[in-house]
C-alpha cells in the first residue's frame, strides 16, 4: 500500500486554503447586513414609534403669553396677558424678580388672565401658566419680561381733575415731565370731545405742553372726555409713554366777571346775565395789571403772598391772604384785601398787579364782597381784565390761551 506523505509546501497550501476558508466564514459573518441592520431598524422604528405616540398624547391647548420671553420697556398697561386657545387655563403664578406675588383675574370662561392692578415700572415678572385641553391633557408656558423704565418712560400730568365740574374757560392742559420730540405722535394719542360738539385743538407751547381748547368756551352744562392713548408711543427716541386713561370733567355755569381797571370796579355775569357788581381795586400805575381774559386756576381760602416770589423783594410778605384765586402763573391774583383802607375799593388801584376785593381778617365773614365772589366762583371761570394800562398777558402765562386768536391757536397743533 502507497503512502503518501504531505509536503511541507504542500501542508503550508492547505493550511492557506483553511485559514481563507475560515476568513471568509468570519468576513461573511461580520458582513450579514440582514442581521445588524435588521437590529437598528428595528431601534429606530422603536424610538419613532415612542416619539409619535408622545406627540398624539400631547395636549392641543395653546397658551399665548404677551409680551414675549425676553422683552424689555414693556408696557405697564396691557403687559402680562395670558390667553389661550384649544383649552382653558387652570392656573397662572405672577411674581416680581423678588418673589412677590401678582394678584391676577382668570376670566370666567378660562380663556385669558390678567394683572388687577397697572404694573410697576422698571421691574422683571415672571409669569408660568397651565392649561388642560378637553381631554385633560396639560400644557405649561413659562416667561420673564421688563416693564420700561422711568428714565424711558414719559408722563402728562394733566388738568382738569377727572370727576371736576370746572368753569366755560378751562382749557386742557398737559406738561409732560420730559420734553417731547415726536410732537404729532403723541398728539395723535390724545383726544379731547365734548357733548357740545364743540371741535376741540392742540396748541404747543413749547416740547413739554400741550392745552387744548374749543375756538370759544366750552358750552355750559356740556361734558369733555380726555382720552389719553400714550402707552407705548415713542415721543422722543428711546422715550415711551405709558398712560392709557380716560378723564371725564363737567362745564357748570357759563361766569365771565369783567375787571375794567379804569372805572374800579367787576361786573359778574352768569350765561349773560349781571349778577353782582363789586367794587375793586387793581394794580398801581407802577404796577399794573395785566389786560386779557385770565382763567382762574387755583382757589386758596387763605395764603402766603411774598414779594420775594413775583420780584417785588421785602415789599410784602403777608401771610393769611383770604379769598384768593389764582389768574396767572407769573403771580396775578384776584384776592381779598383786609388790610387796605376801605375807601380805596372802586376809588383808588393801589396793588403790585393782583385785582383787589374787600374782605376781613381770617376769611371768616361770608358776607364780605371777596367771600361771595370766591364762594361764587369755580377753577375755570374767566375774569377779563380791560382797561390797564399794562399789556396783555401772554397766552402761556396760567391757562390762558384764550388770548390768542384761533388762526394761529390751530397753527400751534401738531396734528
Amino acid at each position: 500500500m502507497e503512502m503518501r506523505v504531505m509536503t511541507d509546501s504542500k501542508r503550508r497550501r492547505a493550511l492557506t486554503v483553511a485559514s481563507a476558508l475560515l476568513g471568509g466564514v468570519l468576513v461573511l459573518t461580520a458582513c450579514d447586513s440582514g442581521i445588524a441592520e435588521g437590529g437598528a431598524e428595528g431601534s429606530k422604528k422603536s424610538q419613532a414609534e415612542v416619539d409619535k405616540a408622545a406627540a398624539k398624547d400631547a395636549s392641543e391647548a395653546q397658551i399665548s403669553i404677551a409680551p414675549k420671553n425676553g422683552a424689555t420697556n414693556a408696557s405697564i398697561n396691557n403687559a402680562a396677558r395670558v390667553t389661550v386657545a384649544k383649552g382653558t387655563l387652570t392656573q397662572v403664578a405672577m411674581t416680581t424678580q423678588d418673589g412677590a406675588e401678582v394678584k391676577g383675574t382668570l376670566a370666567t370662561d378660562g380663556k385669558s388672565w390678567q394683572p388687577d392692578a397697572q404694573l410697576e415700572r422698571s421691574t422683571t415678572y415672571k409669569i408660568s401658566a397651565t392649561a388642560k385641553d378637553s381631554k385633560g391633557r396639560e400644557a405649561h408656558e413659562n416667561t420673564s419680561f421688563t416693564t420700561v423704565s422711568p428714565d424711558n418712560s414719559f408722563i402728562g400730568n394733566f388738568t382738569p381733575e377727572d370727576g371736576s365740574t370746572v368753569g366755560v374757560g378751562m382749557p386742557v392742559s398737559i406738561n409732560f415731565n420730559k420734553p417731547i420730540t415726536d410732537r404729532k405722535a403723541v398728539q395723535a394719542g390724545i383726544t379731547v370731545t365734548s357733548s357740545s360738539g364743540q371741535e376741540v385743538v392742540g396748541h404747543w407751547f413749547n416740547n413739554q405742553r400741550l392745552d387744548l381748547r374749543p375756538e370759544n368756551y366750552w358750552q355750559g352744562g356740556s361734558t369733555v372726555t380726555l382720552k389719553l392713548d400714550l402707552d407705548g408711543v415713542e415721543g422722543a427716541d428711546g422715550v415711551y409713554g405709558v398712560q392709557q386713561k380716560t378723564v371725564t370733567f363737567k362745564v357748570g355755569r357759563n361766569q365771565v366777571s369783567t375787571v375794567d381797571v379804569a372805572a374800579r370796579t367787576m361786573t359778574v355775569a352768569q350765561d349773560g346775565k349781571t349778577i353782582k357788581t363789586i367794587p375793586i381795586s387793581a394794580g398801581s400805575a407802577a404796577n399794573p395789571t395785566y389786560n386779557g381774559q385770565m382763567v382762574i386756576s387755583e382757589k386758596y381760602k387763605e395764603t402766603r403772598m411774598n414779594g420775594d416770589t413775583v420780584g417785588f423783594g421785602g415789599e410784602y410778605d403777608i401771610k393769611d391772604v383770604p379769598h384768593a384765586m389764582r389768574l396767572s402763573t407769573s403771580g396775578t391774583f384776584i384776592h381779598g384785601n383786609y388790610w387796605g383802607a376801605r375807601s380805596i375799593f372802586g376809588s383808588a388801584n393801589t396793588s403790585h398787579g393782583c385785582v383787589g376785593l374787600p374782605d376781613v381778617k381770617g376769611a371768616g365773614d361770608a358776607n364780605q364782597p371777596a367771600a361771595w365772589f370766591y364762594n361764587n366762583s369755580l377753577i375755570g371761570d374767566l375774569v377779563v381784565v380791560k382797561n390797564s394800562p399794562d399789556r396783555n398777558i401772554t397766552p402761556d402765562n396760567g391757562l390762558n390761551g384764550w388770548n390768542m386768536n384761533w388762526a394761529e391757536w390751530k397753527a400751534g397743533s401738531a396734528v
